[in-house]
């Protein structure tokens, strides 16, 4: 059990949104806590962060490279955890913020018993439909890369019951991905990265990997996930030991482990297909695979057996209830927190940002400014930044701080100021006006106090047709009420001098408080937002 009271992370609220509620997970890698968005209402996440012991310039890229990895494919596959959000705590230690989920890990579900046929080809398509999603691609500096997940096993797939679509389940942890286009990393020979009970031949050999070596990963899994063994055995548990295992053993056969199991011969042919040594042996991409899966669904295969007295989907749920009845043992009277439906949206204004595109009628340029988003249920005011694609990449996670200045006179005018901060890269500083005069300035200042946040948006100069990064950025709670006292004083306010005027005088106030400005970003360490 894990002992929260020696945790001095629990209580605190990461950039002044996340509060850590309970520690939940913990290895080599990093720690795992369950937090609450107080921007959202307290809805329910998941906060990971990385080990203290790693806090290496390439570990914290990596790092970075799984949090966008995970907030891009979060965003195509219903099948792929997502990634909410990013950034730095105290001690450089950086974190991402996923959504949370209850339920069990197929390694869990298995220890009890193997899947029926039923259970097994439901939530291999989901998983087979996540993992065709990753290798299709993301974009990377540019380029569309394929994304190799190097370490499917039972335990990175997780399974929730969802009252809309039954048991549902999701890929996770993207976190020894390999991007192909990755020049720096595009061969692992040098250290190796994976699980061995489940590496295919050329990952454990070092050899660079493409999407086939997740399929002969996915073979091993499959074969365990229906007989509760694993199909290939070393004789020791060393690199050395399974490296032969890989390379020249026979996997033994559904017959041979579980003499009493009967399962189609197009679904037994397909799973020893996936563990082929030379990967040109196997289905050559997950659309093989989920043609034959899809097949023997549309046969019935996928129905529970009519005597069933209880769904796959009811001991999902009840493995959830069990979760949540161990966690109020461990809290006490604490309040165990409802968890929100996956389907809701509660982040649709971010979503909506990773859909748009740079304006037809905006340059392509370092450029800065304040557009509308809108959903089929709301709107917000984004900060729409393009910059060159080193800038965006060095500044994944860098500090976020927001400010804003006002004058009335001689032409109300606000001065909405955003800074990204890096100790290594310095401050970057984002300014835009809005005209409370001008309809289009008012209404920017109403959706502001509104909601409390707003989206930025980057893209990059080279490669505009869709953001390279989003992030939400939350106000000080005061700032709402001072917008509303703006607005009121301008809708009165006699105006005898230009825009430009004002703007200018807001410019040298911004010159005078860099200095503070940067301190203050200097001091946090990235530990919250001050406004």
């Amino acid at each position: 059990m894990i002992d929260e009271n020696a945790d001095p992370n629990l209580g605190q609220v990461l950039i002044n949104r996340y509060q850590l509620v309970e520690l939940i997970g913990q290895g080599s890698m990093g720690k795992v806590y369950r937090a609450e968005d107080q921007l959202l209402g307290g809805v329910t996440v998941a906060v990971k962060f990385l080990a203290q012991t790693l806090l290496s310039e390439k570990m914290k890229m990596r790092f970075a490279h799984e949090a966008r990895t995970g907030a891009q494919l979060g965003q195509r596959s219903l099948h792929i955890v997502r990634v909410l959000d990013y950034g730095v705590h105290r001690n450089e230690a950086p974190f991402y913020v996923m959504e949370y989920m209850e339920g069990k890990n197929l390694s869990d579900l298995i220890a009890v018993q193997p899947l029926a046929i039923h259970q097994f080809l439901r939530l291999m398509r989901h998983i087979c439909l996540g993992l065709e999603c990753a290798h299709q691609g993301i974009k990377i500096d540019g380029q569309q890369c394929q994304v190799i997940h190097r370490d499917i096993k039972p335990s990175n797939a997780f399974v929730i019951s969802d009252p809309s679509l039954g048991a549902l389940a999701k890929v996770l942890d993207f976190g020894i991905a390999q991007f192909l286009s990755d020049s720096t990393e595009s061969n692992q020979t040098g250290s190796f990265m994976g699980t061995l009970a489940y590496c295919s031949p050329e990952q454990i050999a070092g050899k660079d990997l493409d999407n086939r070596s997740d399929i002969y990963s996915l073979g091993i899994t499959m074969f365990e996930v229906l007989t509760g063994h694993i199909p290939i055995q070393a004789s020791t548990n060393s690199i050395g030991s399974w490296y032969h295992a890989h390379r020249s053993q026979v996997p033994k056969t559904f017959a041979q482990v579980s003499p009493g199991l009967h399962i189609p011969a197009s679904l037994e042919e397909l799973i020893m297909a996936c563990m082929a040594k030379s990967p040109h042996d196997r289905p050559q991409n997950m659309a093989d695979i989920l043609s034959v899966l899809q097949s023997l669904m549309e046969q019935g295969l996928a129905e529970e057996s009519p005597g069933s007295t209880d769904s796959f989907t009811d001991n999902v749920r009840k493995a959830d209830q069990a979760t949540v009845a161990d966690r109020r043992k461990t809290l006490g009277t604490a309040r165990v927190p409802s968890i929100p439906n996956p389907q809701q949206r509660f982040w649709s204004i971010e979503d909506a940002g990773w859909k748009v595109s740079w304006p037809a009628g905006k340059p392509i340029a370092d450029i800065v400014f304040p557009q509308l988003l809108q959903t089929d249920k709301e709107q917000a005011v984004a900060l729409w930044v393009m910059l060159p694609r080193t800038e965006v990449s060095k500044r994944l996670l860098s500090t976020r701080y927001n400010q804003f200045l006002c004058t009335i006179h001689p032409h109300p005018m606000v001065l909405w100021i955003t800074t990204i901060y890096d100790p290594l890269s310095g401050p970057k500083w984002l300014p835009c006006y809005l005209d409370l005069k001008d309809p289009r300035g008012e209404k920017a200042v109403q959706l502001l106090s509104q909601k409390g946040y707003y989206p930025l948006i980057f893209f990059d100069r080279e490669d505009p047709d869709q953001p390279a990064n989003v992030c939400t950025v939350p106000i000080a709670p005061f700032q709402k009420q001072v917008f509303q006292d703006w607005l009121r004083m301008s809708r009165g306010a006699v105006v005898p001098g230009s825009a430009m005027t004002s703007k200018q005088m807001l410019k040298a106030e911004l010159e005078k408080l860099k200095p503070n400005i940067l301190i203050k970003l200097e001091n946090a360490q990235g530990d919250k937002f001050k406004a």
